[in-house]
């Protein structure tokens, strides 16, 4: 019996290994009915690594198992005012079918946490879809919770609104 490395490493987008793990991880995951069910463009597949190189608000965490690419995070920092702190949004959480279950996501989740606190980031935030149950207990057991200011206002709703 062979045991497997796991390996959860920053990504660097302009190294060829790690761009390609990115897209084609983000990829298996818009195939998934949790990512929407569709594959990525081919404008994404061809620009995404460049595109997010050049965002310096832009981080992602990737887990390899044996040399294989088997998981991503993709985050993008933006700005809490009511803190006046940075804050990270984690935008992408994918784990390939075949190691769903092995805490791989929870473990790319903590270099999350490490880069976030590097950042100087108050908090991170997430969205999930309701019918996601693993996610959701994934994120409820690292620490996450839903959103709310005043409890008698409810909790917060992710909404969105598609530009041209």
């Amino acid at each position: 019996m062979t045991s497997s490395r796991l390996d959860i490493c920053r990504a660097d987008y302009r190294n060829p290994l790690h761009a390609s793990a990115l897209v084609l991880l983000l990829d298996a995951y818009a195939q998934d009915p949790a990512g929407g069910g569709e594959p990525l463009s081919e404008f994404a597949t061809t620009h995404l690594a460049e595109a997010l190189a050049q965002r310096p608000q832009a981080f992602s965490v990737l887990a390899f198992v044996d040399g294989q690419p088997v998981g991503l995070v993709n985050c993008i920092e933006g700005f809490s005012t009511f803190a006046c702190r940075p804050l990270v949004n984690i935008h992408d959480v994918a784990v390939l079918r075949s190691h769903r279950g092995q805490r791989v996501a929870e473990q790319m989740l903590a270099l999350v946490d490490e880069i976030a606190r590097e950042r100087g980031a108050c908090k991170l935030t997430l969205e999930v879809l309701q019918g996601n149950a693993s996610a959701m207990r994934l994120y409820e057991r690292v620490g996450f919770a839903g959103y709310q200011l005043d409890p008698a206002m409810g909790q917060a709703q992710f909404l969105q609104k598609w530009l041209d």
